[in-house]
């Protein structure tokens, strides 16, 4: 059976159908969720950013008090203080999940898990874990309907990617500070932006190209506010990255944010932007056409989003057939509880631990820890390293579990068709229809091969 527009949309674009959702019939409805501010980030807000910080420096301080033995610590304010360092981590967790359940824009939310993978941060000290969710709706949230430059500044001068690639430890060695220390650069954020976050691999830079940006970026530091800039840290002089000079006898934040401006609109981070979309929402061997018109479109644009993602589903190739991709386990549980319709009071009901057991920890279990990825490359693309026997295995316990809590007022024959349209195959149906029970029947839609690939 022909696969329909809207299907098409829900899966490979979207987060499954939901209840009450009205269908995508045609590919502009598609942008126009993008456009505009983020409204779920507004309905369920995170905490801010000086907030975080104050939840840090108060477990500090009192954590100091406590080595000291200073006759003034308060145990009780310790505790509450710990507490509340792991409570905004659960927040952080839930909320995620809350936008991405009841968004009716679900290809936005998949183009925020899609950004927050491009530009990978695995926190690892308590303070990075806390300021990690301000990275999620500032950082990476905020801009996905917007400019790539606007994207990368936001991302790679974040608080926590200054933390993650170790920039708060990279000091210009001719810089006053580093004269007196002896201490000098850090290569790892200028690595990875042109490596990963622009030009990509074999773009058009050198190991030269790497070291003076990395000069470029001295200067950059994490304060109580998000980022600041601490021109007796970086490196004195103008310094040349892909041939064009940046800054000047006195360093400045605004060079830094100029070279970023330029790298955005490079013809190599356009093909590498166009293909990296082209790869996770289409086929991981992309239509070169497709590839091609989302690049030429990333520079006639100056790297406009919207535009970008417009080109992608104005192209045939963005609406062949599904099936050759799997759903990454966020992808899947979300899909999996919009499609069991739980509702928003269920998942803002979760205390911290139940948050932890029923969110967190089963996606750690289909091989997806949230704030783990394996490295700043991020997850995988390919099928194969999703549909694993552990996986799978993880994927159907997960399933039983929804559907013995979410599934007790729906019908198993009505909730294949509803969930998976005319992708239910007849061998399915007829599963589903000779389950011995409710809770099996959904179980057998939700781990059925139609459902975990897109």
């Amino acid at each position: 059976m022909a696969q329909e527009l809207s299907t098409i949309a829900a899966f490979r674009y979207g987060l499954g159908f939901a209840r009450g959702a009205p269908d995508v019939t045609r590919p502009g409805q598609l942008v126009d969720q993008v456009r505009g501010p983020d409204a779920l980030a507004e309905v369920f807000p995170t905490a801010n950013f000086a907030s975080r910080v104050e939840i840090i420096k108060t477990h500090t301080r009192l954590r100091s008090m406590q080595k000291r033995k200073d006759p003034d610590f308060d145990r009780q304010a310790f505790r509450k203080a710990r507490r509340a360092r792991v409570l905004v981590r659960l927040q952080d967790t839930r909320q995620l999940f809350q936008r991405a359940l009841f968004s009716p824009n679900s290809f936005r939310e998949r183009l925020a898990f899609f950004w927050a993978d491009h530009f990978t941060v695995v926190p690892k000290s308590q303070y990075e874990q806390v300021v990690w969710g301000d990275y999620i709706t500032n950082g990476i949230r905020a801009h996905v309907g917007g400019s790539f430059a606007d994207l990368l500044i936001a991302a790679v001068t974040h608080p926590s990617m200054l933390m993650y690639l170790d920039q708060v430890r990279s000091v210009g060695p001719n810089s006053p500070i580093g004269q007196r220390r002896k201490v000098g650069l850090n290569e790892n954020l200028a690595r990875e932006i042109l490596e990963l976050h622009t030009l990509g691999v074999g773009g058009a830079y050198r190991q030269a190209d790497v070291r003076q940006l990395a000069e470029l970026l001295t200067g950059l530091r994490v304060g109580d506010e998000g980022r600041t800039f601490v021109p007796r840290r970086a490196e004195p002089g103008a310094e040349e990255v892909l041939g064009r000079a940046y800054g000047g006898r006195r360093a400045r934040i605004e060079d830094i944010e100029a070279f970023l401006r330029d790298v955005a609109v490079h013809p190599d981070t356009a093909r590498h932007i166009a293909l990296k979309l082209a790869v996770h929402f289409v086929d991981d061997t992309p239509d070169p056409d497709l590839v091609g018109a989302m690049a030429e479109t990333f520079r006639d644009t100056g790297g406009d989003l919207p535009s970008v993602y417009g080109a992608m589903l104005d192209h045939p190739a963005g609406w062949a057939p599904l099936g050759d991709k799997a759903k990454q386990p966020l992808d899947f549980m979300v899909s999996g509880l919009r499609a069991l319709g739980v509702a928003p009071d269920q998942v803002a009901a979760l205390t911290a631990n139940q948050a932890n057991r029923q969110l967190a920890q089963p996606l750690a279990a289909m091989g997806q820890p949230l704030r783990d990825a394996p490295g700043p490359n991020g997850w995988p693309e390919e099928a194969e390293a999703w549909i694993t026997a552990q996986g799978l295995a993880a994927r159907l316990q997960w399933s039983l579990l929804q559907a013995q809590r979410f599934g007790e007022d729906l019908d198993p024959r009505e909730f294949v068709t509803f969930a998976l349209r005319e992708l239910a195959g007849d061998t399915l149906r007829r599963a589903v229809a000779g389950a011995e029970d409710r809770a099996e029947g959904l179980t057998l839609v939700l781990a059925s091969p139609e459902f975990n690939r897109r």
